[in-house]
């Protein structure tokens, strides 16, 4: 019990850290949480032009929920990691730093699903980029890639990371879900698009 309690802490500290947000602050730009969607992950950094930036924010969003993963399992074996890519999730959506109000897991959840098993992550990203590609609409594809993730992980011999992907799923949808609404109306923003 101690040892998936740390790995959830490790992978929640890891996870709230708002790269978004600080990488926009020191580059001289505005309040992240007032630009467009008012989230702090990388297609909102995109919202401000900054095509490096956002890259980046994608980037180091992916490792904080790959890397506190990727160690639980070194120390502590397979319960840990999920423990750590529940926290890494939370930790994004919920960062204690910024009064819980954080970004909607999308990215954090791609590094956490590599972490886990190459192949679960090796299909969230596919269909997170053929999604995007088709369509142009983030929250689409990143919902889709989560719920894939989910799917993918007994499919590929991993059923012990499935209860953990299917309740991030469910909290990334959640989460979406103004989007969802603006899905339906026809009204969801294109990826570099105004908000």
């Amino acid at each position: 019990m101690v040892e998936v309690f740390l790995a959830f802490l490790i992978g929640y500290a890891s996870g709230s850290i708002p790269f978004g947000l600080l990488l926009t602050k020191m580059s001289g730009g505005a309040d992240l949480r007032k630009v467009g969607s008012g989230n702090i992950g990388a297609t909102n950094v995109l919202r401000t032009g900054n095509k490096g930036l956002a890259a980046a924010t994608l980037l180091l969003d992916l490792l904080k929920g790959l890397l506190p993963v990727v160690a639980a399992g070194q120390l502590w074996g397979q319960e840990a990691m999920a423990f750590a890519a529940a926290g890494a999730v939370v930790g994004h959506c919920y960062p204690v730093w910024l009064g819980f109000k954080g970004g909607k897991g999308v990215a954090t959840n791609a590094g956490v699903a590599f972490g886990l098993a190459w192949q679960i992550g090796l299909v969230y990203a596919l269909v997170w980029l053929s999604i995007l590609a088709i369509f142009r609409i983030s929250s689409l594809a990143g919902m889709s890639a989560v719920v894939a993730a989910a799917a993918a992980a007994p499919l590929f011999g991993f059923p012990q990371f499935f209860p953990v992907l299917a309740a991030i799923a469910v909290l990334i949808i959640y989460l979406h879900r103004e989007n969802i609404g603006r899905l339906t109306r026809g009204e969801e923003p294109k990826v570099g698009g105004k908000k």
